[in-house]
């Protein structure tokens, strides 16, 4: 028992579509994030830290299995295989948004998650808020405590929760109701004795926008915001028509409703730090706050993140999420790290943290960056580079280049981001790039080559950003797992 009182708590907590521009200590001076503030400035923050996919449910997937979407088969935000339709009460049933919906799947099945080793290792992990990797209504992958969203995205005045294994409609903000929850879960694991591991997973600041949707005292601190932080651009061309987007009063609403839930996120997180201080947890927690994937709020002319276009998209407002670190004596207070990272490396990083080893039956991408963390130099992480894949669309990015190859026939692209950061000119076709063209195609090649797991590769699956509705295994062909473009 000696041994688990050393080792520290976890509380991890994830956003739904929050860009990396989007806090106030990143530089955004619209947005109202006191309390995340006041996280950063506590521990470590990271500028370039990157998701392995720019939608939900395969980012999320990447962070508990420290597998690729090539080596897990989650390869777009999941559409059916949720919840059991046929269990449902018939005030849910009859919802349109549970139309695609058939029959409960675990799409991590026989696929090992750091939640499962923390449980391994005598860790008490509980969940509270949007789990979205299938079959929602039950504790999955190592946590013994559960209030779940029964499916992905949600109303955020009339949410479907899952509470007690049953789906329900709840007349109360989710925002809210997440955050209770994981306030209820800590008062059981805090007077335990074993260290426990917290999942507080919020729909914030993930659609719908509308400010009928927001509680009015956070709708009303963005009244007069100009929203100069966010760029105003003509629509992209490749923008799909389904995205929630808009020009003039409506573009004021959205973003208004946008950052009106990023401020309610950010009071529960108020509320979830002052519970640890208040029962002596702090400085024995480590408290991760990460977004799961980026967002577009009219950058590049797109709202929406890698989905928000057809071709789908690899902008680094799509892939970079916002990610802080914090734990009081031990990770370094203010700091802001630069160094590239990923989502795959979460898994390593978070059992070395815990003192826990890990085999893997597969290769796993990730490196540690646990040196990082406790303020140690790493002069091994100098030449890392950045790997993302949504479907058949895959990107490689180093400090200075980015290239993303979309299989079969592109269109490819090549941008320089040390002279054009914003990735405004593509230098696909420019000869002077040839030479930089070819070093990271052929780098990329090799390196989802070494990863790729044959059985669940994205390259050729139909991934079109209106979701997933199977897994991808013997009997189910990838035709018939995807939504097609437009449905």
């Amino acid at each position: 028992m000696e041994k688990s009182r050393q080792q520290p708590n976890i509380v991890f907590i994830l956003a739904d579509d929050m860009g990396s521009w989007a806090l106030g200590c990143a530089g955004n001076r619209e947005v109202r994030t006191p309390n995340l503030d006041r996280l950063a400035s506590e521990g470590m923050r990271f500028d370039h830290f990157f998701c392995a996919s720019p939608v939900c449910s395969p980012a999320r997937a990447s962070i508990l299995t420290g597998r690729i979407p090539s080596q897990h088969g989650v390869h777009d935000w999941i559409r059916s295989g949720n919840v059991n339709r046929d269990e449902l009460q018939e005030e849910v049933r009859s919802r349109a948004a549970f139309a695609d919906e058939r029959t409960a799947v675990d799409y991590l099945a026989g696929q090992q998650t750091y939640t499962e080793r923390l449980a391994d290792a005598d860790y008490n992990c509980a969940l509270s808020g949007k789990w979205h990797l299938g079959n929602s209504t039950v504790p999955r992958k190592g946590f013994d405590r559960w209030f779940s969203i029964a499916r992905g995205g949600c109303s955020y005045m009339n949410p479907d929760i899952v509470e007690n294994g049953e789906v329900k409609m709840a007349d109360e903000y989710v925002t809210d109701l997440i955050t209770d929850h994981a306030l209820a879960f800590l008062d059981e694991l805090s007077v335990q004795e074993k260290p426990f591991y917290l999942s507080v997973h919020y729909t914030a600041p993930h659609s719908p926008w509308e400010l009928a949707e927001h509680p009015e005292p956070y709708v009303a601190m963005y009244e007069h915001c100009p929203f100069e932080s966010v760029p105003e651009l003509p629509a992209h061309p490749n923008q799909i028509a389904t995205a929630p987007r808009g020009e003039g009063a409506r573009r004021k609403e959205l973003l208004q409703g946008y950052y009106a839930s990023i401020s309610a996120m950010d009071a529960g997180i108020g509320k979830l730090m002052d519970a640890l201080e208040k029962r002596g947890l702090r400085e024995r927690t480590l408290i991760v706050f990460m977004g799961d994937n980026g967002m577009n709020m009219g950058h590049h002319g797109v709202w929406g993140k890698g989905n928000g276009t057809f071709p789908l998209n690899m902008y680094d407002t799509s892939v970079k999420v916002p990610a802080i670190f914090s734990q009081p004596g031990v990770i370094p207070a203010g700091e802001v790290r630069s160094e590239l990272v990923s989502q795959y490396d979460v898994f390593p990083t978070l059992l070395e943290y815990a003192g826990l080893p890990y085999i893997s039956k597969v290769k796993l991408p990730g490196r540690s960056f646990h040196d990082l963390l406790i303020g140690q130099e790493s002069r091994a992480r100098e030449d890392i580079v950045i790997y993302d894949e949504y479907g058949p669309v895959r990107m490689i990015r180093t400090r200075d280049w980015k290239y993303v190859h979309r299989y079969p026939y592109g269109p490819h692209e090549l941008y320089d981001l040390r002279n054009d950061p914003n990735e405004d000119v593509n230098r696909i076709d420019d000869p002077e790039c040839q030479a930089m063209l070819e070093t990271l195609r052929l780098r990329l090649g090799e390196w989802f080559a070494h990863y790729v797991l044959p059985e669940k590769d994205g390259r050729a699956a139909p991934v079109t950003g209106f979701g997933q509705l199977a897994p991808l295994s013997p009997g189910i062909t990838e035709g018939t797992a995807f939504v097609k473009f437009g449905n």
